[in-house]
């Protein structure tokens, strides 16, 4: 098992399309991005692979296109 896994980390996510404002609430706060190329940028903080997954489910329960998760920050 790799222990980096569920280490607590900063996340950047692209969604396909501008999101409107009022999605921050959905996201918990998060700020939208809305990028020159027509797509949002999220960054979440997460403190473990459960809480990715969940926020993974939202941007699935919303109906948007996920285009990119990247780790930008880990401890490690």
């Amino acid at each position: 098992m790799n222990r980096r896994s569920h280490a607590p980390a900063q996340y950047e996510l692209r969604l396909e399309g501008h999101l409107d404002d009022y999605w921050s609430t959905w996201f918990d706060g998060m700020a939208l991005i809305r990028e020159d190329n027509g797509t949002t940028t999220l960054h979440a903080r997460v403190t473990d692979q459960a809480a990715l997954h969940g926020l993974l489910a939202r941007v699935r329960d919303i109906g948007t296109t996920l285009l990119s998760v990247e780790v930008i920050a880990s401890p490690h």
